[in-house]
């Protein structure tokens, strides 16, 4: 690892040091306030000196601060323990996404959210997770970069582009010109998941604008394990006591994971105009349980005459559980350059280049059809992200006295190209040995390998324009205006959208807002072409068989649509409505508040479809149309435009500051409701299928926390509620609901200023080891708590930090 590190180093501060979004001036010189309403914003407006209090929609403002007052070294965590309608899942066993974990912003699906960096468009995972989701992964940027994070809880693709359905999240990284640090340990009640953290940012000024500054993030965690012995377990070591079977067989928790994350954020004063450039980087490594397999009745166990002498109870005499693991890597890099031209026009050109590589590899397991010949490691195979974004943004004020005061007017011209590349693995981790004829199954037991078939790059581009305008129409009315074209090219027709926003203020107290705006979300090439299959044989006729997801726009979905009562379409764009209106207000004594409601529809949602068995006459014309194993492919599906939601809610947030006794003592509490509820598609008639998708996540959630600062002690207390929600089973011959109260979460930190320089907290998060009720599905494979929970269920998290500052 240590040579990874130092190449990364060496990558990284060999570019020329360049500027940021904001210079150093401009970020260093928002004042301190008692509330974030007063705080200068620069998402969902192209205005200068914007604050929240001023913005026409809801947004979050997350400082330094609030992020270091968290135990996880996952942002995504963060977030969801600080916007109520932000919302995370573990998902232990989940392939993929134990690993990168989908995240959403009120229900949507994850990509719905579109993630900046500085201002700039954030590139995606690799993976594609439930209904083909492929989001930006927050893991990867260390919290220790971050000046502040700003949540825009409204729709703006037809400011930013596709992905802006549900908001956008803009991470603002640090720029100072300090040194400071951190090391923390943290550890479960029940004596698992340790984990050691430690950061350190170090940053100088270049001149009055210009600056460097360099952040480091390390993390090793240990797994955790909230699992009782399996009941087959429990007698297989029963019927072999002189086997020496592990308790349990399998963990159901969090992975085992070792990560680093780098950051750079510089500056620097150029004859003709300010310079800057931040890049990423990320390296990381986890493994995690599956299923164990019972050697009495795994058919990987069965003994044949194919391999004689050969069982495979001399490898795995208490069974196996196979060990998945993931190594990725991330890296992102943006740079440009900004300044003022005639007429008082200000421009920014830029660059940037991203890309996420996912390596899967799985130990601990056997591809059975090989027999003796068989490894017990497999290289699974690579999945590839790359984007590359050209923009050229422009602002002026325009004054027409007439008519309005000084109106901002925001313009300019974007070039993404985007490709998704799939890498096959070794060839026995999907070879189809000479055991499958006698029912051995094949390739990596537990997630068979990519093969060649399945590899291959793909890739589209988009080109689009837009203005966005911010007209103040009186020293009470503010109107928004936004229009964007954005045609992509590998389908349908070009996305015009746009957004209408209005503010009035009754006084310098209290104002009025809504918003009302179009949307889209473009799919990807991961989407658009990526294929996963898995092959088999037949033991009845020796035939291999092909199952998996095939392409909407390849030759499979051509032949199948054939049928009169399928139609397998190319993807569409998902659109969006979005219609919010609240209000907001602040007082001179520290208080603050904002309440808006909102609806969103969300057309032609991306789903999986139908699994459908293929004909002989269907398989002749895959061959005939040379589809790679086309003879042998025996089960299809697809992903698809499928159906419509409807989602509706309101957002709360109440805030109080003031001084008491020699402290200063904040009080914050948010809260939302949320209700999604599909409108048409397949889900509608299908209950099953239609109660998963709406009740999954709670519909009501808050948080209120308390902070009381002094000279030398900081204390912190915070109340998590999640309302009640309905976990599924997923069985394929019908699902098993249950539904699961709601449940409160206390934290509690204590930080001692040890002097100017030097601080010490301690705390625990869940500080009262709260546990939801067990699960009923998935109880019988020693499961416990319910592998869907959009919260930790692993009981209390207590840790201890030091940190400096110079």
């Amino acid at each position: 690892m240590l040579s990874k590190i130092s190449r990364s180093v060496c990558i990284i501060f060999g570019i020329s040091s360049v500027m940021p979004a904001l210079s150093y001036a401009q970020q260093a010189a928002e004042p301190d306030s008692k509330n974030n309403m007063e705080r200068v914003i620069v998402t969902g407006t192209r205005s200068a000196e914007k604050t929240v209090f001023d913005s026409s929609a809801p947004i979050d403002l997350i400082s330094a601060g609030e992020l270091s007052s968290t135990v996880s070294e996952d942002l995504s965590d963060t977030l969801a323990q600080i916007v109520p309608s932000y919302k995370i899942q573990r998902l232990p066993m989940a392939d993929g996404q134990v690993f990168v974990r989908p995240a959403t912003l009120r229900g949507l699906s994850p990509d719905h959210t579109l993630v900046l960096i500085n201002g700039k468009r954030r590139h995606r995972t690799a993976l594609l997770g439930g209904n083909g989701a492929q989001a930006p992964d927050l893991a990867q940027i260390p919290s220790s970069a971050i000046k502040r994070i700003e949540v825009l809880r409204d729709g703006a693709s037809a400011q930013y582009g596709s992905d802006a359905i549900a908001g956008v999240i803009n991470i603002i990284l640090d720029d100072g010109a300090d040194l400071q640090g951190f090391a923390q340990y943290s550890q479960y009640s029940e004596g698992d998941g340790e984990n050691i953290r430690a950061g350190i940012k170090g940053g100088t000024k270049l001149g009055d604008d210009g600056f460097v500054t360099t952040s480091f993030e390390y993390s090793n965690a240990e797994k955790t394990s909230r699992s009782r012995q399996r009941p087959d377990a429990i007698q297989f070591s029963a019927d072999h006591p002189e086997v020496n079977v592990p308790n349990p067989v399998q963990n159901w928790g969090q992975p085992e994971t070792e990560v680093f994350r780098l950051a750079l954020n510089s500056g620097l004063d150029t004859p003709i105009g300010l310079a800057y450039l931040f890049a990423t980087y990320g390296w990381g490594e986890g493994v995690s349980d599956f299923n164990w397999r019972n050697p009495d009745s795994t058919s990987a166990f069965n003994l044949t005459d194919v391999f004689l002498g050969f069982d495979l109870r001399d490898i795995y005499p208490a069974g196996f559980s196979p060990q998945f693991g993931q190594e990725d890597s991330d890296q992102a890099l943006n740079v440009g350059i900004k300044g003022t031209m005639l007429h008082d026009i200000d421009w920014d050109l830029s660059a940037g280049f991203g890309q996420n590589n996912i390596d899967y590899n799985m130990s601990n397991s056997i591809n059975a059809s090989l027999g003796p010949v068989s490894p017990t490691d497999f290289n699974i195979g690579e999945l590839v992200q790359s984007e590359t974004n050209l923009n050229a943004d422009f602002n002026t004020l325009w004054a027409a006295p007439m008519l309005f005061e000084a109106a901002n007017i925001a313009f300019g011209l974007e070039y993404r190209k985007e490709s998704y590349e799939i890498k096959a693995g070794d060839l026995a981790s999907y070879e189809i040995g000479p055991g499958a004829a006698a029912g051995l199954p094949s390739g990596s037991n537990g997630f068979p390998g990519f093969s060649p078939s399945q590899s291959g790059k793909s890739s589209q581009h988009s080109e689009s324009v837009y203005v966005d305008i911010d007209l103040p129409m009186s020293e009470s009315l503010t109107l928004g205006l936004a229009t964007r074209y954005e045609r992509y090219s590998e389908y349908g027709n070009g996305k015009l959208t746009g957004k209408l926003s209005t503010r009035y203020e009754l006084n310098n107290d209290f104002a009025l807002r809504a918003t009302f705006s179009t949307g889209f979300k473009a799919p990807t090439p991961g989407q658009l072409f990526s294929e996963r299959t898995s092959q088999g044989l037949d033991t009845n006729t020796l035939n291999i068989f092909t199952t998996g997801r095939f392409s909407p726009k390849g030759a499979v979905a051509t032949v199948m649509s054939k049928r009169d009562d399928v139609a397998i379409k190319p993807l569409e764009a998902e659109e969006s409505t979005n219609i919010s209106g609240g209000l907001v207000y602040r007082n001179d004594s520290g208080f603050h508040s904002s309440v808006d409601f909102y609806q969103v529809d969300v057309d032609n949602r991306l789903s999986t479809s139908s699994t459908y068995t293929v004909t002989d006459d269907e398989r002749a014309q895959f061959a005939a149309l040379k589809v790679p194993g086309g003879e042998s492919i025996t089960r299809v599906n697809f992903f698809q435009n499928d159906f419509d939601t409807r989602t509706t809610g309101v957002d709360l947030v109440l805030g109080y500051t003031t001084d008491v006794s020699g402290g200063s003592l904040s009080l914050t509490s948010a809260m939302n409701h949320n209700k999604t509820e599909v409108l048409n598609g397949s889900l509608v008639d299908n209950q099953t299928t239609r109660n998963r998708f709406e009740k999954l996540l709670p519909q009501n959630t808050a948080n209120f926390t308390v902070n009381y600062e002094m000279d030398i002690v900081s204390l912190m207390a915070r109340v998590r509620y999640y309302g009640s929600w309905t976990d599924y089973s997923g069985n394929s011959d019908g699902d098993v609901f249950q539904d699961f109260d709601a449940e409160f979460f206390t934290d509690l930190s204590a930080t001692y200023k040890l002097n100017e320089d030097i601080t010490l907290s301690a705390g625990a998060e869940n500080i009262f080891d709260a546990y939801p009720a067990e699960a009923t599905y998935q109880a019988n494979r020693g499961l416990i708590y319910s592998r869907n929970a959009p919260y930790d269920t692993d009981g209390r998290n207590m840790y201890i930090k030091m940190a400096f500052q110079f």
